[in-house]
């Protein structure tokens, strides 16, 4: 298979970067709003266009204007992902036409020696592209057009430009890539480990809380092993959102806590978990997703605490008393101690996300388990489970089928995945069970149906 194209989209501030990103892939990845400074990392995202894959790349806007820190970190990053990228998409302002500073990124642009399209944006009216342009010739481009990317004007061009020259790839392979969320309240260390874990820095980190506005996708790979690492926007609490951004990026952090296939929620060692990290958590449990808690800054809070690390167990006992068996790492992202623990972890993690077993097996497994525990009863009558086997779910989840589902009260369900996670390694893993309602008879069937496989029957 061809090696995948690759795009990058730079420009300065509130151009419409996030906008162009946005319809060519079909997607509200990238944070769209008229304020300058929204997008302050690489969005990255795998797409097509008459049979060509590429990955395209959303940058932050570069711009000299002020000195906010960040600003020279996103500048840094953007002219990386230039470099990086075989072909780049130059977008710049039909409404407030040429600006010094997109003469100077021209000449940094061009400096790459990198095949790219000037693309002038916000011209509504296409009759009046050619006196729209006209200013911005003095950049001396081969290659300039004009677009609305809110009306959609002239992308299918620009993806005509993108694509021009490519063989069509075959058809893309299948991934087993394991898709991670970073999430954690603000300044919580998230880019940081996000920078460590890649090894690289891919992703703004700045003292100041809040500076990831965007969730951020940046697949790469270990050990033979895919990943795509989610960087979050920190999570405050719903009072302290102040603004809309603000809210936007919580929205989107829960979406990516709703499509991640493991959760890495990093938590100030120092300060401890909190009441926001225990919500976050039951987030999680309510979407059945598994949770590895990170506690981050270890090589700064061991030398502020004694025996730190019982007190910490100590508290997560406490905080998240409804998940006893939630997976811990102690962790320094600034240092990179306890990385190699920490995607231990992961692959033991997802590993346990995928297991498998069959029906035979639960159900001998299943017959065992419930001798050792009294029957639960529904109105004066026993419950009799028939049978059991396992969905096609992840995590992964079991079904019952019993002569009267409510009577399979949630004490019981507990014992059961206790002793199953118990049995097949499974602890931090939040299995599920249900109970769905069928007589014996109806069993008999589907067990004959599938070729006799084990149940397990009578009263319990």
């Amino acid at each position: 298979m061809n090696k995948r194209l690759k795009v990058a989209i730079i420009g300065r501030p509130n151009v419409g970067k996030s906008t162009l990103f946005n319809k060519i892939t079909n997607t509200r990845k990238a944070v769209v709003k008229d304020e300058p400074g929204v997008t302050r990392d690489i969005h990255q995202q795998k797409t097509d266009w008459c049979g060509v894959f590429f990955d395209l790349y959303d940058t932050g806007g570069v711009t000299d204007s002020n000195n906010k820190m960040w600003n020279v970190a996103i500048k840094r990053q953007a002219l990386k992902a230039a470099a990086f990228a075989d072909k780049i998409i130059f977008v710049l302002d039909g409404k407030y036409g040429l600006n010094p500073e997109d003469r100077d990124l021209c000449i940094e642009i061009k400096k790459l020696n990198k095949p790219f399209l000037a693309v002038v944006n916000k011209i509504d009216d296409l009759t009046k592209s050619e006196m729209a342009l006209l200013e911005f010739c003095a950049l001396g481009l081969d290659n300039i057009i004009a677009s609305s990317f809110e009306h959609k004007h002239n992308i299918s061009d620009i993806l005509d430009w993108i694509i021009q020259g490519e063989e069509k790839n075959i058809k893309e392979q299948e991934t087993n890539a394991i898709k991670l969320a970073i999430v954690g309240k603000p300044n919580s260390g998230k880019s940081t480990l996000v920078n460590s874990l890649l090894g690289e820095e891919r992703v703004v980190v700045s003292p100041i809380a809040g500076t990831t506005v965007d969730s951020i996708e940046i697949p790469f790979e270990r050990d033979n092993q895919e990943y795509i690492l989610v960087d979050t926007a920190g999570l405050r609490r719903g009072a302290k959102r102040y603004d809309q951004v603000e809210q936007i990026s919580a929205m989107k952090t829960n979406e990516a806590i709703e499509d991640a296939g493991v959760i890495v929620l990093v938590i100030d060692s120092l300060l401890g978990p909190t009441h926001q990290d225990a919500r976050i958590v039951e987030a999680a449990i309510e979407n059945h997703k598994a949770v590895i808690l990170a506690f981050n800054k270890i090589d700064l809070s061991e030398k502020e605490i004694p025996r730190l690390r019982e007190k910490i167990r100590l508290d997560v006992e406490n905080t998240f008393h409804f998940y006893r068996d939630i997976p811990v790492v102690f962790i320094s992202a600034k240092t990179k101690k306890g990385i190699v623990d920490l995607f231990d972890k992961i692959n033991k993690v997802w590993k346990q996300l995928n297991f498998r077993v069959s029906t035979r097996e639960i159900n001998d497994f299943f017959t065992q388990v419930i001798r050792q525990a009294p029957s639960p009863s529904f109105r004066g009558n026993d419950i009799k489970f028939y049978y059991i086997t396992q969905t096609n779910q992840k995590p992964p989840s079991f079904m019952t089928f019993v002569n009267e589902p409510r009577g399979v009260t949630p004490s019981y369900r507990r014992f059961v995945v206790n002793k199953i996670k118990e049995h097949y390694d499974l602890k931090g893993i939040p299995v599920r069970i249900y109970a769905k309602k069928r007589t014996k008879k109806q069993i008999e069937k589907t067990i004959s149906d599938t070729q006799n496989e084990a149940f397990v029957g009578g009263k319990f």
